[in-house]
């Protein structure tokens, strides 16, 4: 038998790009346990590999077919994580195994910082065509291979720097939880027909009341109608490089039908749906790698990170997450955005957020800022102070003190807005040369005959900054923020084996250990008998046994009767006759 590869803990040690990641998305993060995927998982991959192999050659985009032996990944055995980075760790990538679908923003920051995610299980063998559910099929040999194109791979970082900072709602989490509690359902053995009937229409009554999409809703479309299910050149001839395409040997094969139509792709595809249950009835075709990177950047400059002010606040405030408003200064405020107030000319002059909040700078969190601290919320103004033609960040100790702005002093501020902040400053916090944060006692903060501090409620810290040049999801230091309860509760299935499919996994063990070893060929013909006798259904197990009698002109008769029996099998199930008659072609 072959040794498995090392793929524990240990394999993620001593690489310098894994061990860089945040705490908050190595939480994610498991163990492959190569170990525990059984002899029926690496003939389930072989059979996917060599058919796939077969048909991509001639339509996938050139990038992955010549990635593909590159990438760690090998036609007869599953790919450990271990070999993967050798490969990934030259082009300045890694992976890491995770539980099945994570949240998409970790998704999507992971690949910010160049890592490929990896769902670790495999499907079954009744999925072997396609599954709703991540797998190392999807991810290893869809993914890892094309990823050695430098513009293709540029695409995936910005997209995940692009979509980490996207704006998700909790409508969004919720349809990711009924997603991933499905896909975990699809992929359970003897899962109950009922419960994955539920899990179904839960999915659909989720898709159908998202309203209007959020901006990590309209990325998760562009996201899979390129990255998962995406093609390449012309309308006429098109060539695959999604990962969905290239790890279904169903679709890969259907979506090149003219039933499927072929759209260019362009900023308008993020107006279409997409049902992860289904084949798809459209798919959308790239010039080129470039074209996405361009689209992409297009679709950001619409995003509240970039836009900044009323209109990036406004998305954070009815997402209703835990976002991040960056001031023109560089503090970023991280909390629940609650309300805003804006000027005649709808110019943002003061943001609020209630719950724990903290402040960062440059997405690190200041020292005695916390969310302990700042348990009850945060609010400040936003704007130029009247009279002054510096923005209050920018201004000198010199022009600081002509101002009245002084520690230790009584001090009244007095914004172009017409909120009036009065109260002793107590202390200040300057960054790479600006003022970003003032802190008063005794402090009043009023807007006409609205209070929005009062003293009584202790001391005020008040943001300086001109404008909120960015608005983004999640927190700006998220290891200090404590966003951990992002975790899926739900695991996936493991299977718990029956002694009926354990002597079957010892049945494909031997005919493997056959093939690598070259040895024991004798014991086909008992194997054979076994199998017929107790495994009447399995189809896969007698592909592998013809293909050793054949390739090595072993016991003709019994071949034959093999073959004769694949052949009765695919017309009595209507649902193997494609199965078996492209495993029948492999071997001609």
């Amino acid at each position: 038998m072959t040794a498995a590869p090392k793929t524990e803990t240990m394999a993620y040690l001593d690489n310098d790009i894994i061990n860089g990641l945040p705490n908050h998305l190595k939480q994610y993060i498991i163990d492959q346990n190569y170990e525990g995927y059984t002899p029926v998982d690496h003939a389930v991959w072989r059979y996917i590999m060599r058919k796939s192999h077969d048909f991509l050659k001639d339509h996938a985009h050139e990038s992955y077919v010549e990635g593909f032996g590159q990438a760690g990944i090998r036609v007869d055995t599953l790919p450990s994580i271990e070999e993967m980075n050798s490969f990934l760790s030259r082009i300045g990538w890694a992976a890491v195994t995770v539980d099945g679908f994570i949240p998409p923003a970790a998704f999507m920051e992971f690949q910010a910082h160049r890592v490929l995610v990896i769902a670790a299980d495999m499907r079954q063998i009744n999925h072997i065509e396609y599954t709703p559910a991540p797998d190392i099929v999807h991810e290893a040999a869809g993914h890892a291979p094309i990823i050695a194109n430098p513009d293709y791979a540029e695409y995936l970082r910005r997209f995940g720097v692009i979509g980490s900072q996207a704006m998700s709602s909790r409508k969004d989490y919720e349809l990711y939880e009924a997603i991933r509690h499905l896909s975990i359902l699809k992929e359970t053995i003897d899962a109950d027909p009922d419960e994955i009937k539920k899990a179904e229409d839960l999915v659909d009554y989720r898709q159908e009341n998202l309203g209007t999409p959020s901006e990590m809703g309209l990325l998760s479309r562009l996201h899979w109608w390129t990255v998962e299910y995406g093609l390449v050149g012309t309308l006429e001839n098109p060539a695959l490089y999604g990962a969905g395409l290239l790890s279904s040997i169903g679709e890969s094969v259907n979506c090149l039908k003219p039933e499927v139509k072929k759209l260019p792709y362009n900023l308008s595809t993020a107006d279409y749906a997409f049902d992860i249950t289904t084949q798809q009835p459209q798919l959308f075709v790239t010039p080129d790698f470039q074209h996405l990177i361009d689209v992409l950047e297009r679709f950001a400059d619409t995003m509240a990170f970039r836009v900044g002010g009323c209109e990036g606040l406004a998305k954070a405030i009815e997402c209703g997450s835990v976002s991040t408003c960056t001031y023109s200064s560089g503090l970023q405020v991280s909390g629940l955005f609650e309300s805003m107030l804006q000027n005649k000319n709808r110019e943002l002059i003061f943001i609020k957020a209630t719950g724990p909040c903290n402040l960062a700078f440059q997405n690190k969190e200041l020292p005695g800022h916390d969310r302990k601290y700042h348990a009850e919320g945060f609010s400040s103004p936003v704007g130029k102070l009247k009279g002054q033609a510096k923005p209050l960040e920018k201004m000198t100790e010199q022009e600081l003190a002509a101002a009245g702005i002084s520690e230790a002093s009584k001090c009244n501020l007095e914004f172009e807005s017409g909120i009036k902040v009065s109260g002793v400053l107590e202390s200040s916090v300057k960054k790479d040369g600006q003022t970003i944060l003032l802190t008063f006692d005794d402090c009043t903060v009023t807007h006409g005959k609205t209070t929005l501090f009062d003293p009584s409620w202790g001391k005020y810290d008040m943001a300086v900054g001109q404008s909120i040049i960015s608005v983004f999801c999640g927190a700006a230091d998220k290891d200090a923020y404590d966003q951990v309860s992002l975790v899926p509760r739900e695991r996936t299935v493991k299977s718990d084996y029956n002694q009926e499919s354990l002597r079957l996994h010892q049945l494909y063990q031997a005919v493997r250990d056959c093939r690598e070893n070259q040895i024991d060929y004798d014991t086909l013909p008992a194997i054979w008998t076994e199998l017929k006798k107790n495994y009447a259904s399995d189809w896969l197990l007698p592909l592998e046994i013809l293909e050793l009698l054949e390739k090595k002109n072993l016991h003709p008769e019994l071949a034959a009767e093999i073959r004769a029996l694949l052949e009765r099998l695919s017309k009595k199930d209507e649902s193997k006759k494609r199965l078996i008659e492209d495993g029948l072609a492999l071997l001609n």
